[in-house]
């Protein structure tokens, strides 16, 4: 098995290293800062790569990290906003679809999403098994991930958002990204967000950055017997 993690910056990265030395994943050696750190546990390896933030930089980077190695599964993770009620501070959420939520175009009766000017599609959905014993072993909300280009900082915006997708759980940067470049190789995708702050004012002073870094490192701790399985199966 040999699975990449794709997060945004280093921060997720190494929240994600650690988890994986807590399930016993040996450290990498040194790598050359634009390859992705190799964790390894007998035959398995996990690559983690920190490949910029948003979904240009996302796709961008897990495309080059592919097209030299061959992968079996691609995870995106890192931290994210939740939306209140479905997905609280520092809990973890495991995407069903992950949504380009502001790729389309407005107009004066609202936004409209990509498939509907005929241009391609906005979203792409996890393995339904693999979610599900994922969320099942990590604790998570399963539910929609938004990528969006620019993060929600108003009651209003996160109320449009909700009108539009009200399956909605969560809201990051990078998860279709590195969906759409995954799919490009034939390669499913999971997508794991550990919540940060609440989806809707910003407000930097109520963020917990550091309790969702802590709950990702849970999470990778706990992550790779699920993704050994689950790969062995499928390969």
């Amino acid at each position: 098995m040999r699975v990449l993690v794709v997060t945004a910056v280093a921060a997720e990265a190494d929240a994600v290293a650690a988890g994986l030395a807590h399930a016993g994943y040996a450290s990498p050696g040194a790598q050359p800062p634009e390859r992705p750190a190799r964790f390894r546990r007998g035959g398995h390896s996990i690559d983690v790569l920190p490949a910029g933030v948003g979904p240009a930089a996302a796709a961008a980077g897990t495309a080059k990290a592919l097209a030299r190695a061959p992968y079996g599964l691609v995870v995106s993770a890192g931290i994210g906003g939740g939306f209140p009620g479905v997905a609280p501070l520092g809990s973890l959420v495991v995407a069903s679809e992950l949504i380009a939520a502001d790729l389309g175009a407005d107009s004066p009766d609202g936004f409209v999403p990509l498939p509907e000017l005929g241009f391609g599609r906005d979203r792409l959905g996890a393995p339904p098994a693999l979610r599900e014993d994922v969320s099942r072993a990590l604790g998570a909300v399963t539910g929609v991930v938004l990528t969006v280009t620019t993060a929600t900082g108003t009651a209003g915006r996160a109320a449009e958002l909700l009108a539009r997708h009200p399956s909605a759980a969560a809201e990051a940067m990078e998860g279709f990204g590195v969906a759409e470049a995954a799919d490009q190789y034939g390669l499913p995708t999971l997508e794991i967000r550990a919540i940060s702050n609440e989806v809707g004012p910003r407000d930097r002073s109520a963020w917990r950055i550091g309790d969702a870094l802590a709950a990702l490192t849970d999470a990778f701790g706990k992550l790779p017997p699920v993704l050994e399985s689950w790969t062995s199966h499928e390969h």
